[in-house]
């Protein structure tokens, strides 16, 4: 299974109850076609960068979760047809690596460790390096 994470932006007119039923409809779903639902996050309220059926805010609600490629048609055919979504977007959420190389362990996807700022700093590609601090602010003159 692979890991979506659904967007809805729903009309800000609409009743809260219809919005939780709209939610509901979506895990129940996902998880009647074999999917897991992760994570579910209203973002509440917020302005459009334009116009959508005359509406200038809508109501963002982030659904993440675990599916088989399958479910996503199906899942979109029921979004479509709902007439308080404005707009929805589903992407595939990329895994980090399971395991470093350094590490030698075998991490979770969700356990990978991430780069700290001294690892960055003290990586030498062989390449000079110029000292900003030392650097002129005006360029030098050409003769």
């Amino acid at each position: 299974m692979r890991r979506y994470e659904l967007m809805l932006v729903l009309r800000p007119d609409a009743p809260d109850d219809r919005t939780a039923a709209i939610i509901d409809r979506v895990t129940r779903q996902i998880t009647a076609d074999g999917g897991q639902i992760i994570k579910v996050a209203p973002w509440g309220r917020r302005r459009l960068a334009y116009a959508i059926d005359r509406h200038r805010e809508g109501a963002y609600h982030i659904i993440v979760f675990e599916a088989p490629t399958t479910v996503i048609a199906e899942l979109e055919r029921g979004i479509l047809i709902t007439e308080e979504v404005l707009r929805h977007l589903v992407v595939r959420q990329d895994r980090p690596a399971r395991a470093s190389r350094d590490s030698g362990g075998d991490l979770d996807a969700d356990e990978a460790p991430l780069p700290s700022a001294e690892d960055e700093e003290e990586e030498d590609d062989g390449r000079e390096r110029i000292d900003e601090s030392e650097s002129e602010a005006a360029p030098a003159a050409i003769d």
